[in-house]
């Protein structure tokens, strides 16, 4: 087992550096959520999904 984890420690490592990345994006996307802010960014008054994530409180 030792000789595994030292022939695949960059494997390793960067799968574990990934999916921290991919864990605080989805962090910081849950926050924004509940402060009602919205990822699509601006200029989209005129799309048909507007309301969907701009939805009036």
């Amino acid at each position: 087992m030792l000789a595994w984890i030292t022939e695949n420690l960059a494997t390793v490592l960067i799968c574990a550096v990934l999916l921290l990345i991919v864990a605080a994006i989805i962090r910081k996307l849950g926050k924004d959520k509940k402060k009602g802010n919205s990822s699509c960014g601006c200029g989209c008054a005129h799309c048909a999904m507007a309301d969907a994530c701009h939805s009036k409180k």
